[in-house]
């Protein structure tokens, strides 16, 4: 399903302090946004789609290991591999720790992606293949309820001490699953202060985002039982269905 501006539109009403932003994966370079013209960490292109810059990124562009890795761009040296690097840091207690990360982080295989395009929503030029959003706990709180309010589907959250852009990108576009993390976990995004701690980050896949976003729509977003009056709501309710007996 191709995604419309209408669509996206519901996200307005949360009003979120930054513009969510959307990412895609591609293998020929696009002609819809231009390329960055400097080079990052791959977590920093986030941030700087979320100040308002849409723009394409390839391989020049990275430069952070990790993310050229995780986009199946390019090998890692050795020494990351074998978790002397993540030991190094004093991340883990030992490279035998360390080394563990690279055996279950997800990772696109080679050939599949050579560009990847970014936009915060208000420009968005093209169908997301991960939408991206920062947000408070009250906000992520109706878009978790909105993934699971048909399904009743269990929240669970993804990430690892380092290398958090695999889970921030690569992992939802790779299962269909919607992730988030709380800011100011992951090395790379804590050392370099990208995020203000405490919110989360939420990824949202485009196969999930279509029926995400209607049910947005459909739901309510503050539930009876968060109301001035939602204790006696919930009295009422327990008495409609027998469970307590009316005073």
């Amino acid at each position: 399903m191709t995604l419309k501006k209408k669509d996206l539109a519901i996200l307005d009403k949360f009003d979120f302090d930054v513009q969510p932003v959307g990412v895609k994966f591609l293998v020929k370079q696009p002609d819809m946004v231009e390329k960055l013209d400097e080079s990052m960490a791959f977590c920093e292109m986030l941030k700087r789609a979320q100040e308002g810059a849409a723009f394409f990124a390839d391989a020049e562009n990275h430069t952070c290991d990790a993310g050229l890795y995780v986009l199946g761009q390019a090998d890692i040296p050795e020494p990351y591999i074998s978790g002397e690097f993540g030991a190094g840091l004093k991340i883990f207690a030992d490279a035998r720790s360390a080394s563990r990360l690279y055996h279950y982080m997800p990772k696109i295989g080679r050939g599949v992606v050579n560009y990847v395009a970014f936009s915060p929503l208000d420009k968005l030029p093209f169908d997301p293949d991960v939408l991206i959003i920062l947000a408070k706990t009250s906000q992520t709180e109706i878009l978790l309820r909105a993934m699971s309010y048909r399904t009743a589907k269990m929240w669970s959250s993804k990430f690892s001490p380092a290398i958090g852009c695999a889970w921030i990108y690569i992992y939802p576009y790779l299962t269909g699953e919607l992730n988030y993390t709380i800011t100011g976990l992951g090395h790379g995004m804590r050392r370099r202060k990208l995020f203000p701690e405490g919110q989360q980050l939420v990824s949202i896949p485009f196969d999930l985002l279509p029926s995400l976003l209607q049910t947005l729509h459909d739901m309510p977003w503050i539930l009876p039982a968060y109301k001035p009056d939602g204790k006696e709501f919930v009295r009422q309710l327990l008495i409609k269905l027998g469970i307590v007996p009316p005073l």
